[in-house]
C-alpha cells in the first residue's frame, strides 16, 4: 500500500508543497512565490491558472525531492487562502476574471450598504459584514459584469474558493466542490445547518447554480486525474482552510485549545468544541474539526496585517535586507514604548473591524532609528494577537492556558518571547514549520487509513520550544496603554 500523502498549501504570497509519510516525516518539499496584482488601490489579485500551475508543477518537484512517484501516494489534502476565490466557465475551466483575494476591499461599499442586515448575518454564519469574505466581492463583481451575470445565470459560470478551484482543475471538471470550513467563509453557510442560506445568497445576488456541493473537510471527495499530478489518479482525500488546516495540524480538536499562525496575517483560533459560541466582541464563529475530522466550531479573530509589516520593511522602506534580520536590530531598540506602529495598511480586523482606517507611526522623534521602527513593526503583530485574545476570554468565559505558534514569523524568536510577555502566558512553537500543511496531511492520511487511530493522526505535530513570559506586569499594562491609544487614533468607528 502506498505510505506517502501529498499536502499543497496554497496561500497567499505562494504555494509550499510537502510531502509527508507515515511517520508524519517531511520527505520531499517545494514552494514558489504567486504573483501579486494590485489594479487599483485597496484591491489585491491573483492569477488563477498561476495558481494551478504552481499546485502541479511543485507537487512534482516535491515528488522528485522525495524520490518517489504519484504511485507512491496514498492521498492528496489540499489546503488555502480561504476567502479568495475564482469564478470561471463551467464547460472549460477558464478563469472569466482573476482570483480576487481576501485582503481586497473593492467591495467595501457594498458592506456599507448591507450594514443594518449584519445582525442577520452574524446569526447565520457566524460572520461580520466586511470586505474580508468573498460573497461581497463576488456580489462586486456580478453587479459590475452584466455579461458575467447572464452567464451565471445560466448556470455557465462557476464560482469557488482556491480548494474548489484546484478540486475542479485537477480532477479535469469532474469535482465541483467546497468543504465546510472554506464554505464558512463565503458569507453565504447557514452555519450550524451546515447547508446554503437561501435568504444570504439572496441578499448578495448570486445564482444558486454557481455554488459548489458542500462535502466533509475529510474525504475522498474527488481524484487528481491520471497524468495530472502522475499516470494514475490519486484520490483527493481532504480539503480544508488553512486556518482549520493549522488549528487541526497543532492536534487542538479540543475546546479551549488555541493556536495562532503567523503568516501574510495573524489568524488565533480557539477550538469551541460542537458548541458554536456567539461572540459579544466581534469575534467571528467559524467551522473547525475534531480529532476525526468531524464537525466542530472554533472562535476566529484575524489580523489582516502581521507578516506583510515584515515585508513592508524590506520592500518599501529598505529598512531591512532579509526578514530575519528584524529580531537582531528589535533588539537595539532602545526606547520599547516608544514608536507605536499601527500597520492598518488594508484596515483593521478584529476585533476592530474598521475597513477604511489606516496605518499609522505614532509617536516619532528625531531620536528614532531604524532599529525602533523595526522593533515597533514586530511589537505591532504581537499586540494585534493580544486584542484578539482577550476579546475571545471575554466570549467564552475560559481562559487559554497557553498558545500553539506557526507560520514564517514564528521563526522570530524575539517576536515569540514579547508575545509570551504580552499574553503572560506560554506561547510554544512547533519545530515543524509548516503545520497548516500538516494539518491536511493528517486529515488525508486519515481519511485513507494511512494512520490506524485518530489518536496517531493527532500526534504527528512533534517537538515545541516553549516562551515563557518575564516582563514585570507594571511595564506590560504601560505598554499594552499606549497600543492602545494609538490604535484609537486610526479608527474611523468609535
Amino acid at each position: 500500500m502506498p505510505e506517502l500523502v501529498l499536502a499543497i498549501d496554497q496561500g497567499t504570497t505562494g504555494t509550499t508543497v510537502l510531502v509527508i509519510d507515515g511517520a508524519g516525516r517531511i520527505r520531499g518539499r517545494a514552494y514558489g512565490e504567486i504573483r501579486q496584482f494590485y489594479p487599483r488601490p485597496g484591491w489585491v489579485e491573483h492569477d488563477p491558472e498561476q495558481i494551478y500551475h504552481s499546485a502541479v508543477q511543485l507537487s512534482r518537484r516535491a515528488l522528485a525531492a522525495a524520490r518517489a512517484r504519484a504511485d507512491d501516494l496514498a492521498a492528496v489534502g489540499i489546503t488555502n487562502q480561504r476567502e479568495s476565490f475564482v469564478v470561471w466557465e463551467r464547460a472549460t475551466g477558464r478563469p472569466l476574471y482573476r482570483a480576487i483575494v481576501w485582503q481586497c476591499r473593492r467591495s467595501a461599499e457594498i458592506c456599507e450598504r448591507l450594514r443594518e442586515r449584519e445582525p442577520e448575518v452574524s446569526r447565520i454564519t457566524g460572520l461580520l459584514i466586511d470586505p474580508y469574505f468573498s460573497g461581497t466581492k463576488l456580489k462586486w463583481l456580478l453587479d459590475s459584469d452584466r455579461t458575467m451575470r447572464r452567464r451565471a445565470e445560466r448556470g455557465e459560470a462557476c464560482f469557488g474558493t482556491i480548494d474548489t478551484w484546484l478540486a475542479f482543475k485537477l480532477s479535469r471538471g469532474d469535482a465541483f466542490v467546497t468543504d465546510f470550513t472554506n464554505a464558512s467563509r463565503t458569507m453565504m453557510l447557514d452555519l450550524e445547518a451546515r447547508r446554503w442560506n437561501p435568504a444570504m445568497i439572496e441578499m448578495l445576488g448570486v445564482p444558486p447554480s454557481m455554488l459548489p456541493e458542500l462535502v466533509s473537510s475529510r474525504g475522498p471527495m474527488a481524484e487528481a486525474a491520471a497524468r495530472t499530478l502522475g499516470d494514475r489518479a490519486v484520490p483527493i482525500a481532504a480539503l480544508i482552510g488553512d486556518q482549520q488546516s493549522a488549528l487541526y495540524g497543532h492536534g487542538c480538536t479540543k475546546a479551549g485549545q488555541a493556536k495562532v499562525t503567523y503568516g501574510t496575517g495573524a489568524f488565533l483560533l480557539m477550538h469551541t468544541g460542537n458548541k458554536r459560541v456567539k461572540s459579544r466582541n466581534r469575534m467571528l464563529a467559524t467551522a473547525a474539526l475534531g480529532s476525526g475530522g468531524e464537525p466542530a466550531y472554533a472562535l476566529e479573530g484575524s489580523v489582516f496585517i502581521a507578516g506583510a509589516a515584515v515585508q513592508w520593511l524590506r520592500d518599501e522602506l529598505g529598512l531591512i535586507a532579509h526578514s530575519s534580520d528584524t529580531s537582531k536590530l528589535a533588539r537595539e531598540s532602545r526606547e520599547r514604548g516608544q514608536p507605536y506602529v499601527v500597520p492598518a495598511f488594508v484596515g483593521l480586523g478584529a476585533p476592530y473591524w474598521d475597513s477604511a482606517a489606516r496605518g499609522a507611526i505614532v509617536g516619532i522623534t528625531r531620536g528614532t532609528t531604524r532599529a525602533d521602527l523595526v522593533r515597533a513593526t514586530l511589537d505591532s503583530i504581537a499586540y494585534q494577537v493580544l486584542d484578539v485574545l482577550a476579546a475571545m476570554e471575554k466570549d467564552t468565559g475560559r481562559r487559554i492556558r497557553e498558545l500553539r505558534a506557526d507560520g514564517g514569523a514564528s521563526a522570530n524568536d524575539y517576536l515569540l518571547q514579547f508575545q509570551a510577555n504580552l499574553l503572560s502566558r506560554a506561547v510554544w512553537r512547533c519545530a515543524m514549520a509548516e503545520v497548516t500543511a500538516l494539518g491536511a496531511a493528517k486529515l488525508a492520511g486519515l481519511a485513507v487509513r494511512l494512520w490506524k487511530s485518530r489518536d496517531e493522526a493527532v500526534q504527528l505535530a512533534g517537538r515545541y520550544r516553549r516562551f515563557e513570559p518575564n516582563m514585570r506586569v507594571r511595564e506590560r499594562d504601560s505598554l499594552v496603554a499606549g497600543w492602545r491609544d494609538a490604535v484609537a487614533r486610526v479608527l474611523t468607528r468609535r
